[in-house]
């Protein structure tokens, strides 16, 4: 279903607009110089939205020093507990504040933060995580259920459209996989406001790449999503590589190289992973999408890996680079991925 467009800065997101990439800080905000070199990390790496936590008043004040420092990175003031935090943020330049209503301490301060946010455009992510959902939905649901997280957003949307205030995006979060693929089902149902997707807490890089790609992946296969974040405990540039990945795996959207690569088996002469692992690190700066095959041998590489961009087929002590299918030249083993980021390289210039 089509969702209702909202801007985020320079970023809109819902309606026919591509689905966004985001992330959240993990430095400590005060510190204003290490907030704002992570966040030219997030967006060299791809990031479009920028989450920033606003716990407290010192925090507050770096805000308006990283805002100034960066007037056109879409910023995110992320703020619980506190009302008059939320305000402040607005009125400090935040292009979106995420709130949890159902923590901010009564309904005539979320009235306050409603007010403010319409005179100053700016929209308001209604938040719903199942680890703050309100009591009495809890009791209700026997629990923290999907369909609590859905009720408590729904009942925060009706309230805020009540106050004449539709610039929303909602997110109904959950470590369950599970539980976070039926709330956001449902709600796709009820609702036409655009969905930040994501599995809250997913845990380390490992796990939570895995649990995000599931949990994200099978929502944006579905049609269901506007932006998503991968929560990693991790360095947050790790979150946007693996969102890129997840995006370009569902051939959704494409940022930098596609790399593909052959799992190995006996006819593998070559250690493949080294020269694997060279390729990605060179990669890493390649900005345009393209397909990368790397292969250990004759029957996967360049046959099967004939609609690569450029690819190699590795045999020991050689590795025979093609382009599209067709045999271009003959390098080295050790001269593979160089040799690969060369015709790249090219390849790039003739599409230019």
């Amino acid at each position: 279903m089509r969702t209702k467009e909202v801007r985020i800065g320079k970023v809109k997101i819902g309606g026919d607009n591509p689905i966004a990439v985001q992330s959240m800080t993990s430095t400590l905000t005060h510190d204003v110089k290490s907030t704002v070199g992570q966040i030219e990390r997030l967006v060299n790496a791809g990031c479009e939205i920028v989450r920033v936590a606003i716990p407290t008043w010192k925090d507050l004040r770096a805000f308006k020093e990283i805002r100034k420092i960066l007037p056109d990175v879409p910023l995110v003031a992320d703020i619980h507990f506190n009302h008059k935090l939320a305000i402040a943020a607005i009125e400090s330049g935040a292009d979106k504040i995420r709130i949890n209503p159902g923590n901010i301490g009564g309904r005539e301060r979320v009235n306050e933060i409603i007010k403010v946010a319409k005179e100053h455009n700016v929209p308001i992510r209604i938040g719903v995580n199942s680890g703050s959902l309100e009591l009495d939905l809890i009791d209700k649901h026997g629990g923290v259920t999907a369909e609590a997280m859905v009720e408590s957003a729904l009942k925060w949307v009706k309230y805020f459209e009540d106050q004449d205030f539709t610039d929303i995006v909602i997110s109904v979060k959950s470590a369950s996989v599970p539980m976070t693929i039926k709330a956001y089902r449902e709600l796709s149902r009820k609702t036409h406001y655009p969905l930040h997707l994501g599995v809250t807490e997913a845990g380390p890089q490992y796990m939570g790449i895995i649990k995000s790609a599931i949990g994200i992946g099978t929502l944006l296969a579905d049609g269901i999503g506007d932006t998503i974040r991968v929560s990693l405990t991790a360095d947050p540039v790790e979150e946007v590589r693996a969102a890129w990945e997840i995006l370009k795996a569902l051939e959704i959207r494409a940022r930098g190289p596609m790399l593909i690569s052959c799992p190995t088996c006996g006819r593998t002469r070559v250690n493949l992973l080294k020269i694997v692992g060279e390729v990605e690190k060179l990669l890493q700066d390649v900005k345009l999408p393209i397909k990368v095959a790397v292969m250990g041998c004759e029957v996967n590489g360049p046959g099967e890996a004939k609609d690569a961009d450029i690819g190699v087929a590795a045999e020991p002590g050689r590795g025979v680079i093609f382009r599209k299918g067709k045999i271009i030249r003959k390098v080295k083993e050790e001269e593979i991925p160089q040799a690969l980021l060369e015709e790249i390289k090219k390849f790039s210039e003739d599409q230019s």
